[in-house]
């Protein structure tokens, strides 16, 4: 009985030796295998591995993102508690008895600026993503770089315009926390490039194209997307937020000198065009609009546009010579509609007084005084 034990102990440890054998050739075998792969082979395989730990990452940071996209779509950016201050809409289409600061004052709030940026850093993470642009540079583009002012502009505007897009009223709280922030911000901001002097190309560029395209639209009856806008109610909202850019002289002297070119070419339009067309009466709001914008500016502005130092004499002569020319035309019209004159009559009269009251204005060349007094 005995026996009988020890050969099964003997026969489990020769199974236990055939397995052990077996496996360290199977493995043995697999270490040849694998050295014995060609380097052509092995680099194919680096190079899967490469892009499937690329792709897994890239998969990480997509999921980042649109959890950050649905976080910021989701969350209240302006509660009731940071509603837009009443002041701002006040003496609406209305002149000024008396100026009541600029916008970029003490009551520019840091909470509201945080809010305006996350709101903008959101429209330009929608309005990008999508792009062909490679990983590193998407991840740029979707936020607002804090050092770079100069692009923190450029979304702002980008962000004022199209929120005019869609405005119907004043009432309305959503479009007036959104334009309120965006003005207080495009000012602070351009006031800090301008006093830093960096990018001076790149910011009158912006700002030209802001003026721009709040003109075109306070003129235009449609929006883009084809939808009527309620009455002349926009038009003035989109007015309003003109006046108060233009309480910068910056951007102040560069509306007028835009507007009074598009006076130009409406006068031209309106000359030649049929009084029965459905578009006159549009055109007909659209010059008392302009001319009212015109003596808002002046009327509220110049008298501390002067007090500026970096006030813009040469810009100056350039936009009181465009409303010297506008008035010209405005005259030819006479015959159809002597309002039009009248008004700009009133309104070249309120900017010879301001000019003839300020000494510094004194300097400007005489042809151009005089013209005003014709």
């Amino acid at each position: 009985m005995a026996e009988n034990e020890d050969a099964r102990r003997s026969d489990e440890s020769l199974k236990l030796a055939l397995a052990i054998s077996l496996l360290r050739s199977k493995v043995l075998k697999s270490v040849k295998e694998s050295s014995a792969l060609s380097p052509s082979q092995s680099d194919a395989l680096l190079r899967c591995k490469r892009k499937a730990k690329e792709r897994k990452q890239e998969i990480l940071r997509l999921r980042e993102d649109l959890k950050d996209a649905q976080d910021a779509s989701h969350c209240d950016l302006f509660p009731e508690s940071a509603a837009c201050k009443c002041y701002f809409f006040d003496n609406f289409g209305e002149l000024s008895p008396k100026h009541h600061g600029t916008a970029f004052d003490n009551r520019f709030s840091d909470v509201l600026r945080r809010r305006f940026l996350r709101q903008v850093r959101f429209k330009e993470r929608r309005r990008r993503v999508g792009s062909s642009s490679s990983s590193s540079q998407q991840r740029n583009s979707l936020g607002l770089i804090e050092e770079d002012e100069t692009e923190q502009l450029r979304a702002s505007v980008d962000f004022l315009v199209e929120i005019c897009d869609s405005v119907s009223s004043v009432d309305d709280s959503k479009f007036a926390n959104l334009a309120h922030q965006a003005v207080d911000f495009i000012l602070v901001t351009l006031k800090n490039l301008l006093s830093m002097g960096r990018n001076l190309e790149l910011v009158e560029g912006i700002i030209n194209s802001l003026v721009i395209r709040l003109i075109r639209q306070m003129c235009s009856s449609l929006s883009e997307n084809g939808s009527q806008h309620t009455g002349t109610n926009a038009q003035f909202c989109i007015q309003h937020l003109i006046r108060k850019l233009g309480s910068k002289p910056y951007i102040g002297q560069r509306a007028i000198l835009a507007v009074c070119q598009r006076i130009l070419v409406l006068a031209e339009r309106l000359l030649f065009s049929d009084p029965f067309d459905d578009g006159f009466p549009h055109m007909h709001e659209s010059m008392f609009i302009m001319i009212q914008l015109i003596e808002f500016l002046v009327t509220d502005y110049l008298l501390e546009w002067s007090k500026a130092e970096d006030f813009d004499n040469m810009l100056l002569e350039d936009w009181v010579t465009s409303i010297v020319q506008a008035r010209k035309a405005l005259e030819l019209l006479e015959s159809r509609n002597g309002l039009y004159a009248l008004y700009m009559d009133r309104v070249t009269g309120e900017l010879a007084k301001q000019l003839g009251g300020v000494s510094s204005f004194l300097k400007l060349k005489p042809d151009i005084i005089n013209c005003l007094f014709r």
